[in-house]
């Protein structure tokens, strides 16, 4: 993958997690990208490779909370609160695809 193509990559994430601020659900978020069906195949890799992104971030959480003596739903709730917009995608677009969910 070329650099323009991952900068390109970032900027489907960006802008769909701009639109799902404002509604996770909107049929809207995946529209009018051009380079999605060739970049992610499509929403439904997005929407993984969002999810790898939660579970990268929220791995990292687990571990950190295990050093600091904090349970995993403590940990869980922090990415939440520290990521909604993500968490709020990927809860209301999990029925796409079931291989989507998240922990």
């Amino acid at each position: 993958m070329s650099w323009e193509d991952q900068h390109r990559r970032t900027r489907i994430v960006h802008t769909v997690l701009d639109r799902a601020a404002r509604d996770p659900h909107s049929p809207d978020l995946f529209r009018e990208l051009p380079d999605l069906q060739r970049l992610f195949g499509g929403p439904i890799g997005l929407l993984r490779a969002l999810a790898y992104r939660w579970n990268n971030h929220l791995a990292a959480k687990l571990d950190q909370a295990q050093i600091q003596g904090q349970s995993e739903l403590e940990a869980y709730l922090e990415l939440a609160a520290e990521q909604p917009v993500l968490r709020a995608l990927l809860d209301a677009h999990t029925h796409r695809d079931e291989t989507v969910l998240a922990r």
